[in-house]
């Protein structure tokens, strides 16, 4: 004969887990204020990721050219002739005020070194930035945030594609060559503009003008607004990209990030340049000093 088997005792019903605090009262629960708090820093953290994957990716191959040389044409195509335009005016205007300030000074000698030191190290880098993001930036996120809501970002991670190298990169870099050369272009308009309007509107001197620019200006003004301007255009491009990657609630939230990264750019543009201009002063001395 075989023995009984044992019988097991029934086990004890297991205890239900504890709502979490705040459920039935309806209120939130404690443990997600902090992060609402801490969403900034975390969108920050986010983007400065992406800003660093973008530059891992530069070196890797294969590298997408067609997709660079026909995000540069649309790149410039977009911003050529509206910076030629926004450049005349601005140069006039820094002019007319730097002209108007020193003859109260008694130095209108120097209006032309004064205005084309301004157009160059200030003016140019600004407008480049500003027609970078409000032009092309805000096609590069319309674009990617479309490309994600009809997820083929997620179908070109499925099939191995990086989007990132696909698709971002081109892009990026388009943006910071196409800034570079449109900096050269708005430093020369805006320069002939502030010497017409010297010399015709408030009757200043052509040599009056050219030598006060030679005796205050200097090679490393031009390497710093080329620098501001390539740093400007990476921004714009990083910034525009990462808005486009995360959109949020469909076709409205693409439209949503488009104005958010143009915001988001604008405000880092003027914090960076202080920084870059603050350096700078502190680094090169004047000339003559």
């Amino acid at each position: 004969m075989t023995a009984p088997m044992p019988v097991r005792p029934p086990e004890p019903p297991e205890k239900p887990l504890p709502a979490p605090a705040g459920r039935a009262t309806g209120r939130p629960a404690a443990g997600r204020r902090p992060s609402r708090l801490l969403a900034p820093l975390r969108e920050t953290g986010k983007l400065f990721a992406l800003a660093v994957a973008v530059a891992r990716a530069v070196f890797r191959r294969p590298f997408q050219v067609r997709e660079f040389i026909e995000q540069f044409w649309f790149v410039a195509s977009v911003t050529i002739l509206p910076a030629a335009l926004v450049s005349i005016p601005f140069g006039a205007v820094i002019a007319l005020q730097v002209g108007s300030l020193t003859q109260q000074l008694g130095a209108q000698s120097f209006t032309g070194g004064a205005s084309v030191l301004a157009v160059i190290q200030q003016a140019s880098p600004l407008i480049v930035a500003l027609l970078i993001s409000g032009a092309a930036g805000s096609a590069i996120c319309a674009d990617l945030g479309s490309r994600k809501i009809r997820e083929e970002l997620d179908a070109m991670e499925v099939m191995g594609v990086s989007p990132i190298q696909r698709l971002v990169v081109p892009r990026v870099l388009a943006t910071m060559l196409v800034a570079v050369l449109l900096n050269g272009l708005i430093s020369v308009v805006g320069t002939l503009g502030g010497y017409f309007f010297n010399v015709i509107m408030q009757d200043g001197t052509p040599g009056a003008y050219l030598a006060s620019f030679s005796a205050l200006a200097q090679l490393p003004d031009l390497y710093i607004s080329e620098f501001k301007a390539l740093i400007f255009g990476f921004i714009a491009g990083i910034v525009a990209a990462y808005r486009g990657l995360n959109p949020r609630g469909g076709p409205k939230g693409v439209g949503d990030a488009v104005n958010q990264s143009v915001v988001i750019t604008f405000m880092l543009l003027f914090f960076v340049n202080m920084v870059l201009t603050t350096v700078y002063l502190q680094i090169v001395p004047a000339k003559g000093s």
